[in-house]
């Protein structure tokens, strides 16, 4: 991968600034406070991207540190890359609110699909701690040989277990087990028994509130007891108005001197009774025929009684005539026939006789009836009517009236029913409200018992909680009790396994550079169980303590090409980027070191530097390179 060029929005000092490099060697100048390191940062975070940390950490982060000092702008910008011919641009926005990561393919003029896996294939798997310990490369930060031969020890141990040279093992052996004390003392041995006898009591203080008895139905009972005073005032309403009509229909059936339904039917069915005889009569007294049968009996009565008169007559004369003739004189038989004639005679004019007698009789007996029937009606309809007349409309108004006065005893009837019912209703109601007045009294005094538990729930709670933060607080203590152990172990164990891993190659890696970067001065170098470093010449292995710090120095830069070359082994090479790295080096030593990193490395390399002597060294030797100014 090559850097083409550069955009920054805003990022610290710098404000819509551009900054564009070539292949090969690219030297960044600016004085002191320039902003190279500005630069240096803007790219490490166009690669990895910028985070914001939280809490205190947020006040000298990163991100706070190169917020732009213009805050109107944006905090960002992007950066051109070359990567097996094609070029990209990636774009960043820094801002919190507005995070974002764009990668526009130019050569094919479309938008990356994927932008944070592109950049895990750009970066070829580096993370931002290997990078900023292999490929970003920076001087050695002691002023004293003592402290530089500490952090050389320091770099190769950890770049054999971590990739990062922030740790100092031997300071960080002491320090962990001063930590350590630190921690077992830091411990509470009776916070978990402690905590447990909380839980233990919370536990049972749960258990006895979440009992049906202590289930707050204070409010339900309430509305309960509220709703069913209201039902007793409607049906106590009600009651009254049901007592109103059944006193009102009572008293109109008493005027009507009727009792009840029964009452009114009996005295309808004999009215319709007296009415029933009263028609009878009334149509008997008013047959003609009648009158016409009883004068034709007696008629013929008196014509039959003559007729046998003079039959008899008749035959009492026949019968003298022969007595005076002196013929024997008959004597009457039942086989006489005149006799008979006569007999037969009398019989029938004594029927027509009682047959017209009987008539008689009877139309009497009928208008004696019509005469009372027609009182007694004349009565009824004058008191249920107002109109003695007797007719069958008044008939039919009293039957219509009668049913009025039944459909009042039906209504009377069942007013009374219902009355009873309410009755019954309303007392219901009345136990049912006393209940809940005793469940009322009940409840008040579960809520109060409940209330102390639940404050007592509460003061366990907090105890808890603050007991929690303690066991997590020991939690935490014992994690970091287990991770010094854990690192106090693989401190141990790191110079027994150093020479069978990563180490052995970084060893001989930087040892094939040592020789050409010194000039000769030194063969190789290398390290032993106790990762004492020492250089190697053809007579004698010579301690890193006993060289000069400029040597040091090179044998950092060493350690740190080595390490790039073997991270990025089987890759394309990403640029090399020094910060400064040559402040130790003499005029001879730069010389031979830009030399051969101008050989050595075949691909793009960045030098930030305050001096001009690079550029000077560079023109002198006729080393082909690219000059940045800021």
């Amino acid at each position: 991968m090559k850097l083409l060029d550069l955009h920054i929005d805003g990022f610290g000092k710098f404000h819509d600034c551009d900054v564009t490099f070539s292949d090969g060697l690219n030297i960044i100048y600016g004085k002191n406070e320039a902003g190279k390191s500005t630069i240096h940062t803007f790219v490490r975070c166009m690669l990895f991207g910028l985070e914001r940390g939280r809490g205190r950490a947020s006040k000298n982060d990163t991100y706070s540190h190169f917020e732009p000092w213009d805050g109107k702008v944006a905090y960002g910008g992007w950066m051109r890359v070359e990567e097996k011919g094609t070029v990209y641009r990636i774009e960043r926005n820094f801002q919190k609110e507005k995070k974002s990561l764009t990668i526009i393919n130019e050569t094919l003029g479309k938008q990356v699909e994927s932008a944070k896996t592109f950049m895990d294939s750009l970066l070829c798997g580096l993370s931002e701690t290997t990078y900023s310990n292999t490929i970003s490369i920076g001087q050695l930060k002691s002023v004293t040989d003592g402290g530089m031969v500490s952090e050389l020890r320091n770099y190769i141990a950890n770049m054999n277990t971590t990739g990062n040279m922030s740790l100092n093992i031997t300071r960080a052996t002491s320090h962990l087990r001063s930590r350590r004390k630190e921690f077992d003392r830091l411990l509470d041995p009776e916070a978990a028994r402690n905590y447990a006898i909380l839980q233990g009591e919370i536990r049972n203080i749960e258990k006895e509130i979440s009992a049906p008895e202590y289930e707050n139905q204070l409010h339900t009972y309430q509305n309960m007891r509220s709703q069913i005073h209201s039902q007793i005032a409607k049906k106590q309403e009600e009651r009254e108005a049901l007592l109103q009509k059944l006193a009102s229909g009572r008293q109109a059936l008493s005027s009507a001197q009727f009792t009840d339904e029964e009452s009114v039917v009996r005295y309808r069915d004999e009215t319709c009774d007296t009415y029933d005889a009263y028609q009878s009569a009334r149509n008997s007294c008013e047959k003609k025929s009648r009158s016409v049968l009883t004068a034709l009996s007696l008629l013929m009565a008196v014509l039959t009684g003559i007729f046998t008169g003079i039959v008899a007559i008749q035959e009492h004369t026949r019968r003298m005539a022969l007595a005076a003739s002196a013929s024997p004189s008959p004597v009457f038989s039942l086989q006489d026939p005149a006799f008979l004639l006569i007999c037969f005679l009398a019989i029938l004019t004594l029927i027509f006789a009682v047959t017209g007698i009987s008539l008689i009789l009877s139309r009497k007996h009928d208008q004696r009836d019509l005469a009372y029937t027609n009182k007694l009606l004349q009565e009824v309809f004058s008191r249920h009517l107002g109109d003695p007349s007797v007719s069958q409309d008044a008939m039919d108004a009293f039957m219509a009236r009668m049913d009025e006065y039944i459909r009042l005893g039906q209504a009377v009837v069942r007013s009374a029913a219902s009355v009873e019912i309410q009755a019954g209703e309303i007392a219901a109601l009345k136990e049912r409200a006393s209940s809940c007045d005793d469940v009322i009294s009940h409840q008040q005094r579960t809520q109060w018992e409940l209330e102390k538990k639940l404050d007592r729930l509460s003061q366990c709670k907090d105890q808890a909680e603050s007991i929690q933060l303690v066991l997590e607080e020991n939690d935490r203590i014992r994690e970091e009790i287990a991770a010094i152990d854990l690192a106090l172990d693989t401190m141990t164990e790191l110079s027994s396994t150093i020479r069978d891993s990563f180490g052995l190659h970084l060893n001989k890696a930087a040892s094939d550079m040592v020789g050409e970067i010194t000039g000769g001065v030194y063969d190789s170098m290398s390290v032993d169980e106790n990762l004492n470093l020492f250089m190697n010449t053809r007579t004698k292995l010579v301690p890193v303590s006993q060289v000069s710090s400029g040597t040091m120095d090179q044998v950092y830069l060493a350690l740190r090409l080595a390490a790039a070359r073997l991270i990025q082994k089987d890759q394309d090479q990403m640029p090399l980027i020094f910060d400064d790295s040559f402040v130790q080096y003499d005029d001879e030593r730069l010389k031979m070191a830009l030399k051969w990193l101008s050989k050595a490395y075949n691909n793009q390399i960045i030098i930030f530097t305050c001096h001009q002597r690079e550029a000077q060294m560079m023109t002198a030797n006729q080393i082909g390179f690219h000059l940045i100014e800021i």
